[in-house]
């Protein structure tokens, strides 16, 4: 267990300007679902604040809701909320199959996505499809009379594994995500012992705009191969506007497999996750090519 002698106060307020006041201090730990937190505290990995500040109630985290040619997703939005969603499902179809993946449907109704991209885990189950989906990250602080807001995108706001750029008295609200394109088609893929409950031993994440037998615009993802989901640039640069032929699609699977650094852990060994995107990326490419 954290240190309980740390944790003074408990709030939770029900507007984002009282929460924001209440993180000035930036000596908070911040719950939601707490589907992560919990864990982490009873195993000692989280240490609590002197404020255990309660997020739930706060009505302006919540939503779902397109604003000119962006999908504003609220922090306090759940799994479930995500996959029930109409808007999600038939325009961000790849978000979509990896909350239908996300642990178990007990979980998928207390996880929300703010805890998960905050968690920063390089297994965690939004952060591949969103990075895919060049999503922002919506961050908020009380400054002086006013609340100031700042966006990061996804990929640069995570900084290794538990880490990210937010600040102690910011609080997350957001997550941004731009409409695709039309033409634009995505798969994700989550390899586990049993997927759906297990944290991913790797997961994968392909999308671009197919024009004949041809993407553009492509994105590579791959998470639990390194500190943090990563881009992998160079398969892309091999499939960008190629014809995806079988040759095509198994020089980007090589290509995938030289650019990841993953661990030993218990789940599996770096060689083993090595041969997993390359055999992964040429299955799920071809999905995307040709499903």
């Amino acid at each position: 267990m954290p240190d309980a002698g740390a944790l003074e106060r408990y709030a939770a307020p029900r507007a984002l300007a009282e929460a924001l006041e209440l993180l000035r201090d930036g000596d908070a730990t911040i719950v939601a679902g707490g589907t992560d937190l919990m864990p982490q505290s009873h195993s000692g990995k989280a240490r609590f604040g002197s404020l255990l500040l309660n997020i739930r109630r706060i009505a302006e985290l919540g939503g779902i809701a397109l604003e000119g040619d962006t999908v504003r997703i609220g922090a306090l939005t759940s799994i479930s909320a995500l996959l029930a969603s109409p808007l999600v499902r038939e325009r961000l179809s790849i978000l979509a199959q990896a909350a239908d993946q996300f642990a178990s449907e007990q979980v998928r109704n207390a996880a929300t996505i703010g805890g998960n991209v905050c968690n920063a885990s390089p297994a965690g189950d939004t952060l591949v499809p969103l990075i895919v989906l060049d999503a922002a990250v919506e961050l908020a602080a009380k400054a002086g009379g006013g609340i100031e807001t700042r966006t990061l995108p996804l990929q640069d706001f995570l900084t290794g594994p538990g880490r990210t750029q937010r600040r102690p008295h910011e609080l997350m609200t957001a997550v941004r995500v731009p409409l695709p394109p039309a033409g634009f088609v995505a798969r994700f893929y989550k390899h586990g012992t049993r997927p759906a409950l297990d944290i991913s031993t790797i997961s994968l994440g392909i999308g671009g705009v197919r024009r004949g037998d041809r993407l553009e615009r492509v994105r590579v993802a791959f998470g639990a191969v390194a500190p943090t989901p990563i881009r992998a640039r160079a398969a892309e640069a091999l499939i960008e506007g190629r014809a995806l032929d079988a040759a095509a699609i198994e020089a980007a699977a090589e290509a995938a497999h030289d650019e990841v650094r993953p661990i030993s852990d218990v789940r599996a060994s770096d060689w083993y996750r090595q041969e997993l995107v390359r055999n992964m990326t040429r299955r799920v490419l071809a999905h995307v090519a040709f499903g």
